[in-house]
């Protein structure tokens, strides 16, 4: 008896939204993820009940625009446990340790939903419990542990029940919006939590996160009118406009990923299409650059946050740890960051003043420096080709899969005889190639956006999965707005 026919009773009986029957019309669609979306937002501003004075450290730290979420609320683990669940089984799949047929075989595919929701539970306990019951990332209330049963203790697993809710809730959310919605539950969320950041730190007038940034739009209007003295400009008032608070940098770099990333969707190489079921009728099938999308991204950031999470996991609970492992300073809001060893290395460069030690803003040497962003660019370019592969493989996204696809839509290559295996053939020379080439070219993008900063300080990777999220869901309105007018083309391609 293998493991699929001893997990099947559970597998198979975990929880799941309904797939709509027939087609779902657009503007239901938009509805169900504007529900969504304001219940998102809704719960981030939930904060737990029994927590402590403050919100706590932020274990997320620098990774939790991507991740989504927030600090101290329902939603503190973000998308984090489902962005996990997905590493564990894309290298499980990649490995073909599963020996699941999730392209022809229903049973197979209903197993590798019900597997990936109990791994995202599983996450939830793995991240959560840590996250509740180590250190000071989630203080309890003192004034509420004293008349609850169990004291502290009892505080903490109500935190944690609650925590473990928000998880299921956003699990089932992104699940909504992807059968029910437009676009991908995920992709929305971060979307969500980086325009806020965005925006906050174009007009915000208040301080931003922990970091006490003040909006680029009221630091200019004070530095206009005199009320915020930069210092003389041939002087150090020049580093402050370029680096500091005028975040000249910031705004160039800001600006530079959206002109990139949707020039970087638009490159594509177009192979065409044509009918057999209606004469005259063509199209093309666009391999893009970014064919793999910049969701894979997630996965190998999110893989940097589990690391760092760990570290910081081991100092709060241990109070030091050998340096060659990590040595660690409390930064803005208590969160302490590497500052040596494995996990300073580890750890993805922010901004310039992490990497351009001739400001003075850190302490390490300049081989030190060196060697981080060199192991920062090294993990995402080479983790942003491996998970590329992995993320066409197990989304359908292959040869083989996309030569199945368009033969079962009637379509054919024109000049080459109607067979899956001759269209396959056709696509092995751009798929592969284009998916390695892309998903190091997204891994190299997010570190030198990461490196210049940007507005907000949402990190470059951030920013270059909201931009490359946004264009993908504005191209899929603009074809279910075309199918909406043309019913006739939603039965000729399916």
């Amino acid at each position: 008896m293998g493991w699929k026919d001893t997990a099947e009773p559970v597998l198979t009986r975990m929880p799941t939204v309904q797939r709509p029957e027939g087609h779902v019309p657009f503007k239901r669609k938009l509805g169900w993820t504007a529900g969504v979306l304001v219940l998102y937002f809704f719960l981030t501003n939930v904060f737990l009940f029994g927590l402590g004075s403050g919100q706590g450290q932020d274990v997320f730290g620098q990774f939790r625009s991507i991740l989504a979420g927030g600090q101290g609320t329902i939603m503190q683990l973000g998308i984090g446990p489902i962005v996990t669940a997905s590493i564990v089984l894309q290298l499980l799949g990649g490995a073909d340790l599963l020996g699941l047929d999730t392209q022809n075989n229903p049973r197979d595919q209903v197993l590798y939903q019900g597997l990936q929701k109990f791994l995202v539970l599983v996450m939830i306990c793995l991240t959560g419990l840590p996250m509740v019951f180590a250190g000071s990332f989630l203080p309890a209330s003192d004034a509420l542990a004293r008349s609850f049963p169990g004291g502290t203790f009892g505080v903490k697993w109500l935190m944690f029940a609650q925590i473990f809710v928000g998880g299921v809730l956003i699990l089932y959310m992104d699940e909504v919006i992807s059968k029910w919605g437009v676009g991908s539950g995920i992709g929305l969320f971060i979307i969500a939590g980086v325009s806020q950041r965005l925006i906050g730190g174009l007009v915000s007038t208040s301080f931003i996160g922990n970091e006490g940034n003040i909006g680029v739009i009221p630091t200019w209007i004070g530095i206009l009118t005199g009320s915020v003295d930069v210092g003389p400009i041939l002087g150090s008032g020049f580093q402050t406009l370029i680096f500091g608070q005028g975040q000249i940098l910031a705004m160039i770099t800001t600006v530079m990923i959206f002109v990139v990333v949707v020039y970087a969707e638009s490159v594509r190489v177009e192979i065409p299409l044509s009918n057999t079921r209606v004469k005259g009728a063509r199209g093309r099938f666009p391999v893009k650059l970014i064919y793999a999308s910049v969701l894979p991204m997630i996965l190998v950031r999110a893989l940097q946050a589990n690391i760092q999470f760990l570290g910081r996991i081991l100092y709060a609970q241990l109070g030091s740890l050998p340096a060659w492992l990590g040595t660690y300073q409390e930064g803005a809001g208590g969160v302490a960051n590497p500052v040596g060893g494995l996990f300073y290395y580890m750890a993805p460069v922010r901004n310039p003043e992490q990497w351009m030690w001739w400001l003075g803003q850190t302490t390490n040497a300049p081989w030190q420096i060196a060697l981080r962003v060199g192991v920062d660019l090294t993990f995402m370019v080479v983790g942003g080709a491996i998970f590329a592969i992995f993320w066409v493989e197990t989304t359908d996204m292959g040869p083989e899969a996309t030569a199945q696809q368009i033969h079962n839509s009637g379509m054919e290559i024109p000049g080459f005889r109607r067979n899956t295996s001759v269209i396959e053939k056709v696509l092995e020379r751009y798929i592969p190639q284009v998916t390695v080439i892309g998903g190091a070219l997204v891994g190299l993008l997010a570190v030198l956006a990461n490196m210049m900063g940007t507005i907000g300080d949402v990190s470059g990777t951030g920013l270059l999965l909201t931009v490359s999220i946004t264009y993908k869901i504005y191209e899929e309105i603009a074809e279910e707005q075309l199918m909406e007018m043309h019913p006739m083309m939603r039965q000729m391609f399916g």
